[in-house]
C-alpha cells in the first residue's frame, strides 16, 4: 500500500482547481506505481530531478509529490504564461518561467535559488525538454538542477520513470486510456554533491554534479525498465538535430537519418 502524507502548504486557488479536475481524470484513465515515496523531503528547499518522456508526466510527476506532501514549483518553458486561462493557473501555481536556449535562462536559475531558500520544492527536468533518445532512456542533460543545489546546498532527489509516454506518446495529443497504461516512478536517495559544495561553479563542478545527477536518474529509470542503459547518453546536437520540439519535424533529423542509411 502506498503511503501518503498530508499536505501543509498553503495551495492556493490554482493547485485547488487542478486537483479537483485533473486527480480524478488520472485515477480514470491511468494506473501508477510509486516506489520508495517515502524518500521524498517531508518539508524544506528541495531540488526534485527527474527524466522526461511525455507532455503528461509533469501531471503524474505532480500527482506523486502531492500524494506525498508537497507541491511543486516546476521550471516551465515561457511561452505557457502567455496562454490564456493557462498563464493564471501557472502563475498561482508559483511555477518558474524558463526561457530555452537564452541567456534570460539565468533568471529561471535565480528564481528557483529563492523558492528553495523559502522551503519550496523546485521540479527540474535535467534534459531541458521530452528525450530525444531513440529508446527513450535519459539524455545529455544541462547543469540547471546541478547550479540550483550547488547554490543553495539543498538536496537533489532523483526520480526515474517509465509508462508516461505510453499514455500519451511524445508530442501527440490524443492520450491511450483504454486499457489503462501504467506510468511508474521510483524516487532516489539525495545525490551525492557533498564535495563539490562550496567549490566556485565551474563548468568542470557543474558538469561533475549534473553526470552524477544523470547517473541516478538513469539507474532509477534502468530498474523500472529491467534493461541496462547505454553507456553514453544520446547528444540531440552531436547527432545534428535540435535540441528542444518534435525531432520527426526537424529537416535536419531526416537529412541526418538518410545520411545514414
Amino acid at each position: 500500500m502506498v503511503k501518503v502524507r498530508k499536505l501543509r502548504e498553503r495551495r492556493g486557488w490554482a493547485w485547488g482547481l487542478v486537483v479537483s479536475i485533473v486527480k480524478p481524470a488520472l485515477l480514470m484513465a491511468t494506473k501508477h506505481e510509486w516506489i520508495d515515496g517515502d524518500k521524498i523531503p517531508a518539508d524544506g528547499g528541495c531540488v526534485i530531478a527527474m527524466n522526461h518522456v511525455s507532455h503528461i508526466d509533469p501531471l503524474t510527476l505532480g500527482w506523486l509529490l502531492y500524494e506525498h506532501g508537497r507541491l511543486v514549483q516546476y521550471l516551465t518553458k515561457d511561452a505557457l504564461f502567455d496562454v490564456p486561462i493557462v498563464k493564471y493557473i501557472v502563475r498561482d501555481a508559483r511555477m518558474i518561467p524558463v526561457s530555452r536556449l537564452t541567456t534570460d535562462a539565468a533568471k529561471a536559475f535565480e528564481a528557483a535559488c529563492v523558492s528553495v531558500r523559502a522551503g519550496g520544492c523546485v521540479g527540474v527536468y535535467p534534459e531541458g525538454t521530452i528525450t530525444k533518445d531513440p529508446k527513450g532512456w535519459p539524455m545529455r542533460a544541462k547543469t540547471g538542477a546541478a547550479r540550483i543545489a550547488l547554490e543553495t546546498g539543498c538536496p537533489v532527489v532523483p526520480i526515474g520513470q517509465w509508462g508516461a509516454q505510453e499514455i500519451l506518446p511524445a508530442y501527440t495529443l490524443r492520450p491511450h486510456v483504454f486499457p489503462r497504461r501504467t506510468a511508474r516512478y521510483k524516487v532516489g536517495d539525495p545525490v551525492d554533491l557533498s564535495d563539490l559544495m562550496g567549490k566556485p561553479l565551474t563548468n568542470d563542478v557543474l558538469h561533475q554534479a549534473t553526470d552524477r545527477i544523470m547517473d541516478a536518474i538513469t539507474g532509477l529509470v534502468a530498474e523500472l525498465r529491467h534493461e541496462t542503459p547505454p553507456t553514453e547518453r544520446f547528444d540531440p546536437r552531436r547527432v545534428g538535430i535540435s535540441e528542444i520540439g518534435n525531432p520527426d519535424k526537424d529537416p535536419t533529423h531526416h537529412k541526418k537519418g538518410r545520411e545514414s542509411a
